[in-house]
């Protein structure tokens, strides 16, 4: 049987990576430190996916064990020999803590075989494939980096698949939203997988989903935790907030249509689809998931920051955006660690300079005035 190795045994891995290979006929090996769903995964060996919609189809996926990479590195590295394919849904800031074990194992598998693997980290990142092999080469000498060329292949990927916190501590079926999308950047004859669309450039897809997907659903959980809102379909059942949405994802339309020649009827298509995914209301999801991560999504690359500075870039409107950053920085939650951080940089050092540090715009630049502005504005109008 074909195998894969898939980095992250969450709700996300189990819902939709993991479950497309186990659907494709892979053995899906489980890598993961959660002591509790290692062990079930191995004791029940499946678990169902639900799509969350009025009359739900439920899969059952099968062929699945689980690993603890920090209880059992030679085991993950034995099944990283064996694997096809090694996947990752992890989250971006954790790729550099597992491409040491990852580079262990492809070292082992090198002198063990001359099979071809196939590396794709399926994360919320742009160029998350790359990333995770600069960390990985770094624990390689040359001899190994060299002998890779030609068996190890590294394909950068976009995903797309809205999967809610949800009560299963005590289960591992998940539940998730009926789309998906997962597109792979490569034209070479791989090991087919149900549900993977390659294509020769990967930019124009990921940053379509990026900067709408991504956008929108940070936009409306910021939003709406600033309304005081508990779910994102809730939020955006609120007109006012609706339209605030769908006009910061029609500012980085913008850039999209014009920077990648896509058709502007077509993305107004995709943007209503898109909207109309967020208010599936069997998803609850909370404002204050979506919303997490602050620092991380004002990061210059990433879904607020970019298409705000490509929009000014080409004389395009952007201060639906600035108004979207400006919300972001009141995201005051105590559970979240970097929120917790973001708000006492804002304390200390004041907005501008967060702006500079973590989203390196420059304090003098005007969209900076303008998101401080409607910060000010956001602070004095919901902080009262």
């Amino acid at each position: 049987m074909k195998k894969v190795v898939h980095f992250g045994a969450g709700n996300i891995g189990r819902g939709f990576i993991g479950a497309l290979f186990s659907q494709s006929g892979y053995h899906v090996t489980f890598v993961d430190i959660a002591d509790e769903i290692i062990s079930r995964l191995n004791e029940e060996k499946g678990y169902n996916v639900r799509t969350a919609e009025d009359q739900p189809t439920i899969t059952e996926i099968h062929n699945v064990s689980g690993l603890n990479n920090m209880k059992q590195e030679e085991d993950v590295i034995k099944a990283i020999e064996e694997a096809t394919y090694i996947t990752t849904a992890i989250g971006p800031n954790i790729l550099p803590h597992i491409a040491p074990l990852i580079a262990k194992g492809l070292q082992s598998r090198i002198h063990a075989t001359n099979e071809k693997v196939y590396v794709i980290a399926c994360e919320n990142q742009i160029s998350a494939t790359d990333i995770l092999k600069g960390h990985i080469f770094k624990k390689l000498d040359d001899a190994a980096a060299s002998k890779m060329e030609g068996v190890v292949y590294f394909f950068n990927s976009a995903v797309d698949r809205i999967v809610p916190i949800q009560d299963n501590k005590n289960s591992l079926d998940v539940l998730v939203e009926p789309y998906y999308e997962w597109v792979v950047e490569t034209t070479d004859d791989i090991p087919a997988v149900e549900g993977m669309t390659k294509v020769a450039d990967l930019a124009p897809f990921i940053e379509r989903k990026l900067f709408t997907v991504n956008t929108g659903h940070a936009v409306t959980a910021y939003f709406g935790y600033l309304d005081g809102k508990e779910t994102i379909d809730q939020t955006l059942n609120d007109s006012a907030i609706y339209e605030k949405v769908k006009a910061t994802i029609e500012e980085t339309g913008a850039y999209l249509t014009k920077t990648y020649d896509l058709a502007e009827a077509d993305h107004q298509k995709y943007i209503k689809k898109i909207l109309g995914r967020f208010q599936n209301q069997h998803l609850h999801d909370d404002v204050t998931r979506v919303g997490r991560s602050p620092i991380r999504k004002l990061g210059a690359e990433d879904r607020l920051v970019k298409p705000l500075v490509e929009a000014k870039k080409l004389g395009l409107s952007y201060q639906n955006l600035a108004s979207a950053i400006a919300a972001c920085l009141l995201f005051d939650v105590q559970e979240d660690p970097e929120s917790v951080e973001l708000q006492k940089m804002i304390q200390e050092h004041g907005v501008p300079y967060v702006l500079k540090e973590v989203s390196h715009l420059d304090e003098t630049d005007e969209a900076v005035k303008t998101i401080v502005e409607k910060y000010e504005g956001y602070k004095a109008e919901y902080r009262k």
